[in-house]
Parts: C-alpha cells; sequence; structure tokens
C-alpha cells in the first residue's frame, strides 16, 4: 500500500498536463501552483483574476463512476481525510472568490471530454 501511495503524484498530473495543453492552445499565459493564493490552484492567471483547479474524482470525492470504490481497510483513517479535502476545497474557492477570482474546478474524468476547450474558453469569456 505504502509503495502505491508513494507513487501518486501532487502536481503535473496528467490530467493537469492536458488542461495545460488545453490552456497553452488558446495562446493564455498562467502560472502554476501559486502558495500564496488560498489552495495553492493549479494554474493561475494573475491579470485576468482566474484559477483552475484540476481535482482528481478519488482525492476529492467526485462521486463519478472513475472515483472508484471506497477504501476498505482504516475507513475511521480515510473517511474523515477525505471529508476534509472536500471542505478544504470549498474553503479555497471561497477564499479565492472573495480576493476576486474566479474559479473553475476541472475533474480528472471531465479532462478528456471533447468540451474541455469550449469550457475554456466559456471560462476566459473568448
Amino acid at each position: 500500500m505504502r509503495r502505491r501511495m508513494s507513487r501518486i503524484l501532487s502536481s503535473a498530473t496528467r490530467p493537469e498536463l492536458i488542461v495545460r495543453q488545453a490552456v497553452r492552445s488558446l495562446g493564455i499565459g498562467y502560472r502554476l501552483n501559486r502558495r500564496d493564493l488560498p489552495g495553492s490552484p493549479d494554474l493561475v492567471f494573475i491579470g485576468r483574476r482566474k484559477a483552475i483547479f484540476v481535482h482528481g474524482c478519488f482525492w476529492h470525492q467526485h462521486g463519478c463512476a472513475l472515483m472508484g470504490r471506497a477504501p476498505r481497510k482504516r475507513v475511521e483513517y480515510w473517511q474523515p481525510k477525505l471529508r476534509r479535502n472536500v471542505e478544504r476545497d470549498a474553503e479555497a474557492v471561497q477564499r479565492l472568490e472573495a480576493l476576486g477570482y474566479t474559479v473553475l474546478t476541472i475533474w480528472e474524468c471531465k479532462v478528456r471530454n471533447a468540451d474541455l476547450t469550449m469550457r475554456l474558453r466559456a471560462f476566459f469569456g473568448e
């Protein structure tokens, strides 16, 4: 289990790289993982006051088929941990919006959809 968990990346994941490539194709510059902003968004567009989170369906409890099953071992550890991730996500979005940012959350299961570029264009108002 430890070996499997150690292979999970926190940044530069495949879904995040796909989103970055889509944003680059629109010709829009961005900053990565700004630690000075609440939640450390995956992509930040400072001049536009916009931020994008690319969330993994399991870790952020999306509820889709890609999320898989809930952990069966050490449930007393995993349930509060995953619940806290969801709470922390909501807090980060609220704090970013209070700072004047518009926030978009892109789920891992939606990254490969054909409408990703359309969603990004709509987010940027293009």
